[in-house]
């Protein structure tokens, strides 16, 4: 499966590596654009310029770790679409330029079902798309995300893996793992 991540899911630190863990695992194959690393670097200037460059080093890994992922993002495959965010149409012409199957984001009303439908798309919530790699292999999935809890623990945090699921606003995960 193909999966454009959107900026939304790239920042906050903790869902991203899990989405990242997962595809360097081969559960997915994770595609961007540039606009989309641009858009998580601008937000996260704005916690100011310590974040910016943390940022910029973890784009810089990103596009270490997954060197093809980067597509294309200025087509007009989507120019006729009518988005209720017109900002976000880079978001689709990266997944159509990747042959995506989905769009992992946050957003869901920027994406509407319909209208993805139509060019053979899917907007994915980052926890139904986690939740269904759980089903799939949920020892595996299971695995990285203590994985990613002990890494942020090692530095600095404090939590459960249900408490980290929670907190990246994954409560759906955090039941499954509980359970």
């Amino acid at each position: 499966m193909r999966a454009v991540l959107d900026a939304c899911v790239l920042f906050p630190t903790i869902l991203r590596e899990i989405l990242c863990d997962l595809a360097a695992d081969g559960r997915f194959t994770p595609l961007w654009s540039e606009r989309i690393l641009e858009e998580w670097r601008h937000v996260a200037l704005r916690l100011g310029p310590d974040a910016g460059q943390i940022a910029g080093a973890e784009i810089a890994l990103l596009r270490l770790g997954f060197p093809d992922a980067v597509q294309p993002h200025d087509g007009d495959r989507a120019i006729d679409l009518d988005f209720p965010d017109p900002t976000d149409r880079h978001v689709v012409e990266a997944a159509l330029a990747g042959d995506a199957d989905v769009i992992i984001t946050a957003n869901l009303r920027d994406f509407p079902q319909r209208m993805m439908a139509g060019i053979g798309l899917r907007a994915v919530h980052p926890d139904a798309f986690l939740l269904d790699l759980f089903r799939k292999d949920p020892d595996h999935v299971t695995k990285v995300i203590g994985a990613v809890c002990d890494k942020a623990v090692a530095m600095g945090g404090d939590m459960t893996p249900v408490q980290m699921l929670k907190r990246g606003q994954l409560p759906r995960m955090a039941k499954a793992v509980r359970s």
